[in-house]
């Protein structure tokens, strides 16, 4: 008797999609429930790992490099393999989610790279997930346009060679895809993004010149670096292409894997091109894993927080210096003003800030960086132009000058700079606005003239968290409470309505965004993600 098939993957509670048949093919879906079979048990040991390591640095209010990896990071002769000839220049990268019309804009934009984001600029709507799997597919194939239906400006891709080389970003290892299930459970998100986009684009890609890269983000662990090279692994020995196409660079967001750095790039030493500093989420990470650590731990205002800080210097530095070791790519952080089109002083302060924070990562020994809209690729490209002149990248800068302790990273009382009253307000604002949009389906949100994505609200509700259980006093004599935040955010929301007026707040999300940002934010129990219980609202 023949051993019965296996399950496949069902696809539940979706209302069907266009052309959703060339994305959830029968070999497709087979592919990603064989990466789930494989590949699940051990994800759901990383996050079990992750709730023990948690405890154990509420125990002890430290961080250290592991011991048990002293020899790899000792050991000077190994390097990650040499990067692909379309990751070389790096030098200035876009950053946005898949829909049309930004697949075409950021594919036009003068960026060498574009991080396609299904990942924090991106709300995982059903649409989202699979439309925008479609949409890189018919851009490879130059099948792509798009007309706005409010202006009318149509969008069509540049020529071949003006194009940016795209670099795939999907969920982190915290997200299930309730849609796609397994003998009723649900896929990770991570499988089904890169399953989907990988069996569909790796030969079509090499073909194309170039190959399946990918950002991987809130990795936490070497071990977690680790699964996706088997991952990938098993990947392209499944599809038929030779062993190290695939390129990934890792975030390094969480404050656990600056302490890994260079075991990260070991394990992934046959698909590895980088390292990115990612500020937003990594100054969460702080937050969510020092949350019981005392006032050495409050962090101010995000806004007071700069790249300058002593703390994140380190962090940067390291990075910078880890990378050049090992001969892989450092990519720096976002730039994530939106210029306006009403304010040529909001504008000029503005660029100057951007021109600034890129000149310093530029001399820095960054490879390239961050942007989060078009018109600041030439201000970015300027920077690193002025600094790489003609060559691709700076890896032969090694800064051998860093020298950067265990503690130097977790010294956030270092800066000197209080939260304020004002930074609980602009939390509140901002954290409303943005999840009051990604309820609606949208992950990249432009705030207050910055492009913020799911990292803002992240940082957000966790320093509304932080300051109330630290019991923070403000410049103005104000104890950060409940009761003051629930005060704020009443007052917020009567201003929101006020501004946008009574139709449009009705047709809105407003008070569920309230409603979940308080619930986060207020919880004794911690959410790991604002993400997990925002998941289960967005429909």
């Amino acid at each position: 008797m023949s051993a019965p098939a296996p399950s496949t993957l069902a696809i539940v509670d979706a209302e069907p999609l266009p052309r959703q048949e060339e994305v959830l093919t029968d070999a497709a879906l087979a592919f990603v429930a064989e990466l789930h079979r494989q590949f699940t048990p051990r994800r759901n040991e990383l996050l079990a790992r992750r709730t023990e390591r948690r405890a154990e640095i509420a125990r002890t209010s430290t961080l250290d490099f592991l011991p048990e990896t002293a020899a790899v990071r000792a050991d000077d002769s190994w390097k990650v393999a040499p990067a692909p000839a379309a990751l070389n220049d790096r030098r200035v990268e876009i950053t946005g989610p898949t829909d049309r019309k930004m697949t075409i804009n950021a594919l036009n934009s003068g960026a060498r790279i574009w991080l396609a984001d299904f990942e924090d600029a991106s709300a995982p709507t059903w649409e989202n997930v699979i439309l925008g799997q479609l949409n890189l597919t018919d851009a490879y194939e130059r099948r792509i346009d798009f007309t706005d239906p409010k202006s009318g400006k149509s969008y069509a891709l540049k020529p071949a060679d003006e194009l940016a080389t795209v670099v795939t970003r999907p969920r982190g290892w915290h997200l299930d895809e309730r849609h796609l299930q397994l003998d009723g459970t649900p896929v990770p998100g991570a499988l089904v993004d890169f399953g989907l986009y990988f069996f569909h684009n790796a030969q079509r890609l090499i073909d194309l010149g170039k190959g399946p890269y990918f950002y991987l983000p809130k990795t936490e662990s070497h071990l977690e670096a680790r699964l996706w090279n088997d991952i990938f692994v098993f990947a392209q020995e499944y599809v038929g292409i030779p062993q190290g196409t695939v390129r990934a660079t890792v975030l390094i967001e969480t404050i656990t894997a600056a302490y890994e750095m260079e075991e990260i790039l070991y394990e992934l030493r046959d698909h590895a091109s980088g390292l990115n500093a990612g500020r937003w989420d990594y100054l969460f990470s702080i937050v969510k894993n020092f949350r019981d650590g005392g006032a050495k731990f409050v962090l101010p205002d995000r806004n007071a927080v700069t790249m300058t800080a002593p703390f994140m210097r380190a962090y940067t530095e390291l990075l910078v210096r880890t990378c050049h070791k090992r001969g892989a790519h450092a990519i720096g952080g976002m730039a994530a003003f939106i210029p306006s089109r009403r304010d040529a002083e909001v504008n000029k302060v503005a660029f100057e800030k951007v021109k600034a924070d890129k000149d310093r990562e530029a001399n820095d020994g960054f490879d390239g960086s961050w942007v989060a809209h078009p018109d600041l690729v030439p201000i970015a490209l300027a920077s690193f132009d002025a600094v790489l002149g003609e060559k691709p990248n700076q890896k032969d800068r090694l800064r051998e000058d860093v020298s950067v302790a265990a503690g130097d990273l977790i010294a956030i009382d270092t800066l000197d700079a209080k939260p304020t009253y004002e930074g609980l307000r602009n939390a509140v604002a901002v954290g409303i606005r943005y999840i009051e949009a990604w309820l609606r389906g949208l992950g990249a949100v432009a705030i207050f003239n910055l492009m913020e994505d799911a990292a803002t609200a992240e940082i957000s509700r966790s320093q509304i968290w932080q300051w109330i259980n630290a019991d923070v006093v403000f410049e103005n004599g104000e104890h950060a409470t409940a009761d003051l935040a629930r005060k704020v955010a009443a007052e917020e929301l009567a201003s929101i309505r006020e501004e946008i007026g009574e139709e449009t707040f009705t047709a809105g999300k407003w008070q569920q965004a309230h409603d979940l940002l308080l619930q986060v934010s207020l919880d004794q129990d911690y959410a790991d993600f604002l993400t997990l219980p925002a998941y289960e609202q967005l429909r």
